[in-house]
């Protein structure tokens, strides 16, 4: 599907007596899923050392949290690689888009006198190639790791990457997907909850077990093996609630219907907002089920909440979740396993109670703020030419 949107903010030119270099973040949405807030974090990291131009297809919730950080934001509309140019008539949509699409971007990377692009997600990759028509150095930050996708596509998608300066990857599995020796490896930074937001688990368990899922309803985030899970602890005996906290992609309708036709009373959907922690609190456990997970935020904010996190082993997810200490991994597709491991936890409460605490710990010394920070402000920084601006 091709984002329409033809309206403008209006950013102006860098000025000639700015000594600042010009970073511009291409991102492909507005919203605050994973890599949406990833884009800010990055923000948050640039705006310290650099002016910010940050360009998006569309409006939304994101853009607002982009201006309070110190960034410029423009909406300008491109091309962005979602499922529905899979069909005859979405290919041929996006093809035609791309001529007229790259002589916006590379005016606005003139316009904006841009001394980096960085374009964050494969996604939008037509950014890559204005980047390289307008003589901008770019990087581009990979989010995704579609094992799903057969050898010759992943292939075609990674192609775009060969013309950016430098590829940074947010687990060893996008590395992968990839197939690209060189790319760098920058693990997520994941805020914790505020201060007094950080409630420890029940004590004692009481009925029924409450369980949180966060994240887009779809296939690929394993909610309908969530589902399942409950409906079967249920039936064993084990009363338990599951809250999925998200809303599916556009075009994905069907599958929300497909999950409240299968869910009961124990399920209750509500829509994601971007206040999560007390959503956390008033939890037992958080699941993580993805049937694919290139990096897995939501795990990292279940382990900084002090919950004990139940995933699914499957690409980033066993990057961040240490089996038995940190967390518990389980089969991914699988309602049954699923369902055995939040009753493992239950029998041993105190035991989960303190798998919660050590992955507490694991979590805000690997993917803490302030390491992403730093590194996201020297991979872009060396692109930028010492104590001058790119050549125009």
């Amino acid at each position: 599907m091709l984002d329409s949107t033809a309206q403008r903010d209006k950013v102006s030119p860098d000025s000639g007596g700015s000594t600042a270099s010009t970073v511009l973040i291409a991102h492909h949405s507005a919203e605050l899923y994973g890599s949406d807030r990833m884009v800010l974090e990055s923000v948050r990291a640039l705006v310290q050392h650099h002016r910010v131009v940050v360009a998006l297809p569309e409006t939304g919730e994101l853009v607002g949290l982009l201006r309070a950080e110190g960034a410029e934001v423009l909406t300008i509309s491109v091309p962005v690689l979602r499922h529905a140019i899979l069909t005859p008539r979405g290919l041929a949509g996006f093809v035609l888009s791309l001529p007229s699409a790259v002589r916006r971007m590379v005016r606005t990377l003139k316009q904006c006198r841009v001394d980096a692009l960085y374009v964050n997600t494969k996604v939008i990759p037509i950014w890559i190639i204005a980047g390289l028509i307008a003589r901008v150095p770019t990087l581009c930050h990979v989010h995704e790791a579609e094992d799903g996708l057969g050898r010759a596509a992943r292939a075609i998608l990674a192609l775009p990457l060969r013309l950016t300066r430098t590829v940074v990857v947010n687990s060893r599995a996008s590395g992968r997907s990839i197939g690209r020796q060189s790319s760098r490896l920058i693990y997520n930074g994941v805020a914790g909850p505020p201060i007094g937001a950080g409630e420890l688990p029940r004590a004692t368990l009481a009925s029924p077990v409450r369980l949180t899922l966060v994240g887009r309803w779809s296939p690929g985030k394993g909610t309908d093996v969530a589902v399942k899970a409950v409906r079967l602890l249920n039936e064993r005996g084990t009363a338990s609630s599951l809250r999925l906290v998200g809303g599916v992609y556009p075009g994905k309708e069907w599958f929300e219907d497909k999950l409240r036709s299968e869910a009961d009373s124990s399920v209750e959907f509500v829509e994601f907002r971007n206040d999560v922690w007390g959503l956390y609190a008033d939890s037992d456990i958080v699941l993580v089920p993805s049937r694919a997970e290139s990096f897995g935020n939501v795990a990292v904010e279940g382990m900084l909440a002090g919950r004990p996190v139940i995933a699914a082993a499957t690409q980033g997810l066993v990057e961040i979740v240490k089996d038995g200490e940190t967390g518990l991994l389980v089969a991914a597709d699988n309602p049954e396993v699923l369902a055995d491991a939040i009753e493992r936890l239950v029998a041993d409460w105190p035991g989960a109670c303190a798998i919660a605490q050590a992955g507490r710990q694991a979590a805000v010394e690997r993917f803490g703020l302030v390491r992403y920070q730093r590194e996201i402000q020297t991979v872009v920084g060396d692109l930028i030419p010492d104590g001058a601006r790119a050549a125009r």
